[in-house]
């Protein structure tokens, strides 16, 4: 018999064993998926030294929702600052406040809430978060603003104007929402970016309380903060809006960019 035909049957399983080896190593999970990121962690912190807003249970439920359905982040949601500390803070992602008045946080709690952002994590201001420490400049400089009062509770016109954010990204150049609007003080376009303004066209910019004269009325910026992002929306007051899928994109996104997972 030749000798290739002899040899044939070992040949044969031996090149059979190298194939299945090699798709083998092409078909692993571990070669061809990378692991998914592990789940980040959002302090929500709902506490009010002022004025309570009635939305803040609900915005709790659908915060913690919406981190389950991203898949992104979960959510430990408080009605004070107690877990505003640098040991606590350690085993979170991003803090976020939908506050009001001067929270009583002692100097400590402050310096660590500061150098949490700074040292790259993120921070989320929602609606109220800008009526918050006053007396707290360094607050004012972390989150862009302060509130200058809501001339308007009706539907607006809503821009987009950055729609490749991904707090934006999906949302129409232009919608209508009722809300409560704010204004703000101590604001400038230099050190945020804009990422939702109100049309002004929408609202008499004469009404009682108006202070600014430019038409410039932003509702959501982010900015950076040493190695840290921050992230405001002056939407929310409305059960209605955190009910609606638009806010709740908004939302999402904004929250995933804070912590660096967009």
């Amino acid at each position: 018999m030749p000798a290739l035909l002899r040899h044939a049957p070992a040949a044969l399983a031996a090149l059979f064993a190298v194939i299945s080896c090699g798709a083998a190593t092409v078909d692993s999970p571990s070669a061809s998926n990378s692991a998914p990121a592990p789940l980040a962690h959002l302090l929500y912190v709902t506490q009010s030294a002022g004025f309570r807003h009635d939305v803040l249970p609900l915005s709790a439920t659908i915060l913690q929702d919406l981190g389950r359905r991203s898949g992104a982040f979960d959510v430990t949601a408080m009605d004070d600052s107690t877990l505003v500390a640098r040991d606590a803070l350690a085993r979170f992602d991003a803090v976020a406040f939908f506050t009001t008045g001067e929270l009583p946080m002692s100097a400590d709690q402050k310096a660590a809430l500061l150098d949490f952002v700074r040292s790259g994590k993120g921070f989320v201001g929602i609606h109220s978060a800008t009526d918050t420490f006053y007396e707290w400049p360094d607050y004012g400089a972390l989150i862009g603003a302060y509130f200058d009062g809501h001339p308007w509770h009706q539907q607006v016109t809503v821009r987009v104007e950055d729609s490749a954010h991904p707090a934006t990204t999906g949302l129409p150049a232009a919608f209508q929402l009722s809300d409560e609007i704010y204004q703000f003080r101590n604001w400038s376009r230099g050190s945020v970016h804009v990422l939702l303004n109100l049309d002004p066209r929408s609202v008499d910019t004469r009404a009682e309380g108006v202070h600014r004269t430019d038409g410039d009325f932003a509702l959501a910026w982010t900015r950076a903060y040493g190695q840290g992002r921050v992230f405001y929306t002056a939407l929310g007051h409305e059960p209605a809006v955190w009910q609606d899928a638009r806010f709740q994109q908004h939302l999402t996104g904004g929250i995933r960019w804070a912590m660096g997972r967009n």
